[in-house]
């Protein structure tokens, strides 16, 4: 089957010791689901019939992430998406997020369509991190989250972050059982993005402007790009950072904290 929000396929995946229809080879701490190179398009297929596929994608992803968020809930891990482009420096972002949470229970689960290098530099940092290669996916589904929560097992009242596929586009559509979507966006990248991709934004609870430390070399104003995305969401909040001088991370990390005591209420 063919999935037709972003064109990546399924059926070809395979879990060692589990029998499901999607399935996924794991090998030294990695998660490969798919084979191939990315692949984006549906030949032969009417529209109708795509609308009609991505409608049952889309709700058997829902009954995955609403299983996720019951085991979530259940345990008081708040379960944090974080997505972006490429390039956004969500890793470096993530590994100083992880380093300046000191004494705090943390767990992550790396998505790319190739390579374990992500969860390996997450790994030096002393943290828990499962990496999930999706092959030809361009976003992590509630399916393949849900079995990564299995393995990692995060620990009651931690911090689960999910790092999603690099992608604008197809992670907005899919649901983790998160409890916050958190869009990425570097000063990099131009000012007009959350118009360009509108769902990631409207979904998201917070946007991180992140590389801010560059804004002097740059032309990007750092107004508009705020009021595009309040264009789309006025209710997102914004926090503008630095992986790299520290610059606003304190208010990330007073977000977080916030998140946390309205995930253990929810609980």
């Amino acid at each position: 089957m063919m999935c037709t929000v972003c064109g990546c396929s399924e059926g070809e995946q395979r879990i060692e010791g589990h029998d499901h229809t999607h399935h996924v080879h794991t090998h030294e701490g990695v998660a490969h689901y798919g084979k191939g190179p990315a692949h984006a398009h549906a030949p032969g297929m009417s529209q109708a019939r795509m609308v009609e596929v991505e409608t049952q994608i889309l709700a058997k992803n829902d009954a995955y992430a609403a299983a996720n968020r019951r085991w979530l809930m259940a345990h008081g891990v708040l379960a944090l998406n974080l997505v972006s482009s490429p390039g956004s420096g969500k890793t470096t972002l993530l590994t100083r997020t992880i380093t300046d949470l000191v004494g705090k229970n943390v767990a992550v689960i790396e998505g790319d369509q190739q390579t374990a290098n992500d969860a390996e530099r997450i790994r030096a940092t002393g943290a828990k991190a499962l990496q999930i290669n999706t092959g030809r996916g361009c976003h992590l589904d509630g399916h393949m989250v849900g079995h990564a929560i299995d393995s990692l097992a995060p620990a009651d009242d931690s911090i689960l972050f999910v790092e999603n596929v690099g992608n604008l586009v197809c992670p907005a559509a899919f649901d983790l059982g998160e409890h916050h979507k958190v869009a990425i966006l570097s000063v990099t990248e131009g000012e007009d993005k959350p118009l360009k991709y509108p769902d990631l934004f409207a979904a998201a609870d917070l946007m991180l402007l992140n590389k801010v430390d560059l804004l002097p070399y740059l032309e990007f104003d750092v107004a508009t790009c705020i009021d595009n995305a309040r264009r789309v969401n006025p209710t997102i909040d914004v926090i503008e950072v630095s992986a790299t001088t520290g610059q606003g991370m304190d208010r990330w990390y007073a977000w977080i904290e916030s998140a946390r005591g309205a995930a253990r209420e929810a609980a």
